[in-house]
């Protein structure tokens, strides 16, 4: 698989904007006309996940209807209207020897992903790496094994149709762990890794992979209640940024709260968080004003990734207390601060370290769609090459080209 994709993807980075586009627009079409054959393989994965007991969370992460397929041929569509960053000439310059050297954008090669229960990454990612000149290889989790698979089958009739190898897309379609380890291991072949899912996932990659990981994803994030903020706002904001979707990484995990306004605000929040039926583990000061409505947390709530309906809740003295307890729990997602104070959001922004930093905002903002870049092969938590939403820009690399008439050294 590995050979067949690095051939494929020689091919793919030559291919020009109009072929890889043509590529898009067949992908799209045949998702949409295949809705009820990857809704009917989405049923047999639920199916089973329902069989052995998984969480609420997991299994909205795991689903897809109707509408979630329209949203990714969307996303497919706004891909084609994106510029193609391949052959983008960064700088360009004569040397005094008479040498012109230039450097230009061009495909990273063979992506490999490692993916969790996320069924719309498979059509994300492959649409990304299409449109950025990078062959794929795909190996997502065993819950999503049946979607996955119907997914890359539509996906590779597309690239017949159009042109292009069926193996610019390739699906590992065995799930264990042999076969991620053979992945992590397959150098010469895949150029970067990228792991894609809960901490243990992205943990395991970068330790055991021999080829180069982009790190994504783990999201343990924050939002700061000021002493200065609106609290209607900030309640509204929280609501958002936990239950909107709690199984993606740009939920919030942790709500910390200056002690100042904790008693009205805590009051004026936890209505609208019990009517999802989040569970809020909180320091002792919250624990006195929530009551019954909450549980004591422990030293290991401060740095967990739910993922799911619990919130963390702790009260602090001050914004240098919050911005400390984020610096020592924040996984560098995405963190927010709920302040009408300007001087204490310029603060706030200067000083915490992490791939996205909010003002009066939800952290599930942080998603390459809502930030312009068209559907995202993941958020970048580390910082060399790609930071934050990793969008067509970041799935290349560049190269020097230099021209000349004769030199030598």
């Amino acid at each position: 698989m590995g050979a067949a994709a690095k051939a494929a993807g020689r091919s793919l980075a030559v291919a020009g904007t109009m072929k890889k586009n043509r590529a898009l627009e067949a992908i799209r079409t045949a998702l949409l006309t295949n809705r009820d054959r990857i809704l009917e393989a989405n049923a047999r994965d639920i199916r089973n996940a329902e069989t052995v007991g998984v969480k609420r969370a997991f299994l909205d992460r795991l689903l897809l209807t109707a509408g979630r397929i329209d949203d990714m041929a969307r996303g497919v569509s706004e891909l084609v209207a994106l510029p193609d960053p391949v052959g983008e000439v960064l700088s360009m310059a004569d040397r005094p020897n008479g040498l012109t050297i230039g450097q230009k954008r061009v495909p990273l090669g063979v992506i490999g992903l490692i993916y969790e229960a996320r069924p719309n990454v498979t059509v994300d990612a492959a649409a990304l790496c299409l449109k950025a000149g990078n062959a794929c290889i795909l190996r997502g989790g065993k819950e999503a094994v049946n979607s996955n698979a119907t997914m890359v089958d539509i996906m590779r009739e597309a690239l017949a149709v159009s042109g292009l190898p069926e193996d610019c897309v390739c699906l590992v379609r065995d799930s264990s762990r042999e076969s991620a380890r053979a992945l992590m291991g397959l150098r010469g072949y895949v150029d970067v890794l990228i792991p894609r899912g809960g901490s243990g996932l992205i943990k395991s990659v970068v330790e055991n992979a021999g080829v180069p990981v982009i790190e994504t994803g783990s999201g343990n994030c924050h939002i700061y209640v000021d002493d200065a903020a609106n609290l209607e706002m900030a309640a509204r904001i929280v609501e958002n940024a936990k239950c909107s979707r709690p199984s993606v990484c740009n939920a919030m995990e942790t709500l910390l709260v200056h002690e100042a306004v904790a008693e009205p605000y805590l009051t004026l929040v936890q209505p609208r968080l019990g009517q999802h039926g989040v569970e809020l583990r909180c320091d002792e000061k919250a624990l006195k004003i929530l009551g019954k409505s909450a549980i004591p947390a422990t030293e290991s709530d401060w740095e967990t990734e739910y993922d799911d309906y619990i919130l963390a809740i702790k009260t602090v003295a001050s914004l240098d207390e919050a911005l400390a307890h984020i610096a020592r729990y924040s996984t560098g997602h995405s963190e927010a601060i709920i302040t009408g104070d300007y001087s204490k959001a310029q603060r706030f922004l200067s000083e915490v370290d992490a791939a996205a930093v909010y003002v009066n905002a939800s952290t599930r903002f942080t998603d390459g769609g809502e930030f312009g870049l068209g559907a995202e092969i993941g958020i970048s938590t580390q910082k060399m090459h790609a930071r934050g939403p990793m969008g067509l820009r970041e799935l290349t690399s560049t190269k020097y080209v230099i021209y000349g008439n004769g030199q030598i050294r």
